[in-house]
C-alpha cells in the first residue's frame, strides 16, 4: 500500500467516530429497551426520559415468566425458525445449481418465475394455503408453520447468483472422478458458497423467528404458538400498557436472534477469510 493510500491519523479518527455513531444508532433502541425493562412502572411514568433506572430490578422479567410459558413458546419458535432455514438451504442448493450450471430448455423462464415469486408476499397466499392444509388436518401443527416456507425463492436466487461465479471446471473434474450430482451439490459446491448460505440462514431465521402474522393465522391454541404472539399479548393485559413488562418480554424475544446473528456473522467472516 502506497503512502497515498494509507489512511492518515485524522482519517482513522474520523472513521472511528463514524463507526461509533453508527454503532450507537444501531444499539440505542436495544439499550433503551433493556434499561426500561429494569425500571418500575412508577419510575417510567414519573420520568420516562430519564436514561438510567434509580433502583434496577428484575421484577418485570419474573412477571413475564409467570404470565407466559416462555420455555414452551421459545422452543416452538426456535424449532420453527431453524427447520425453515435448514429446509430452505437444503432445497435452494439443488435449485440454484440447476439454474446456474445445468443447460435445459426453459431455464430462463424458470429463473424469471423465481424472480416473480419474490414479488408475492406471504399474506397473499395464506387463504389458499389454509384451505389446502385444513382438509389434511395440518392446521395448528408445526408442519403448518414450516412446510409453506420450505422453498425460498429468495434463497434460490442467492444460491444461483453465488454459483454463477464458481468455475465449471470444478464440476467437470468432480464428474470425471465419478461424483454424483448430489455429491457435487452438497459436498463440493456448498462449502464454496458458505458465506451465501450463512447469510441466507441468517435472513431466514430472523424473518421467521420474528413472524407474527403466519403463526397467528395457523395456530389456535398454546401448544404450537410462538413467542412473538405471547409477547404481543402482554400489551393487552391490564388496564394500561405496562411498559416495563413489555420491554422485558421484548428483551427475552430479541436475545436468541442477537445470539444467532453474532454466530452467523462470525461464520461469514471465517468463510470469507478462508476464501
Amino acid at each position: 500500500m502506497s503512502s497515498l493510500e494509507r489512511p492518515t491519523p485524522i482519517g482513522r479518527a474520523l472513521r472511528g467516530v463514524l463507526l461509533a455513531v453508527v454503532a450507537l444508532l444501531w444499539l440505542g433502541p436495544y439499550a433503551w429497551m433493556t434499561i426500561t425493562s429494569l425500571k418500575s412502572l412508577d419510575e417510567i411514568v414519573q420520568a420516562p426520559a430519564y436514561p438510567l433506572p434509580h433502583s434496577p430490578n428484575l421484577d418485570a422479567y419474573r412477571e413475564v415468566m409467570t404470565q407466559v410459558p416462555v420455555g414452551r413458546y421459545l422452543f416452538n419458535t426456535l424449532v420453527m425458525a431453524f427447520s425453515i432455514a435448514a429446509l430452505q438451504i437444503l432445497l435452494a442448493l439443488p435449485a440454484g445449481y440447476a439454474l446456474a450450471k445445468l443447460r435445459f430448455r426453459g431455464r430462463r423462464t424458470a429463473f424469471f418465475l423465481v424472480l416473480a415469486c419474490l414479488l408475492v408476499p406471504a399474506q397473499v397466499t395464506f387463504v389458499p394455503v389454509f384451505t389446502m392444509l385444513g382438509p389434511l388436518g395440518l392446521v395448528n401443527t408445526m408442519a403448518s408453520l414450516v412446510v409453506p416456507f420450505a422453498v425460498s425463492a429468495f434463497g434460490t436466487f442467492l444460491v444461483r447468483q453465488a454459483l454463477m461465479s464458481v468455475p465449471d471446471e470444478i464440476i467437470e473434474a468432480a464428474r470425471l472422478d465419478g461424483a454424483s450430482e448430489l455429491t457435487i451439490i452438497y459436498r463440493i459446491l456448498a462449502p464454496l458458497v458458505r458465506p451465501t448460505l450463512a447469510a441466507m440462514f441468517l435472513f431466514s431465521f430472523v424473518y421467521h423467528y420474528s413472524d407474527y402474522f403466519w403463526p397467528l393465522v395457523m395456530t389456535t391454541d398454546d401448544e404450537n404458538r410462538t413467542l412473538p404472539l405471547a409477547i404481543a399479548l402482554l400489551r393487552e393485559q391490564g388496564t394500561g400498557v405496562r411498559w416495563h413488562i413489555v420491554m422485558a418480554g421484548n428483551v427475552i424475544l430479541s436475545a436468541p436472534v442477537l445470539a444467532v446473528f453474532a454466530l452467523a456473522q462470525r461464520q461469514i467472516v471465517r468463510a470469507v477469510a478462508r476464501g
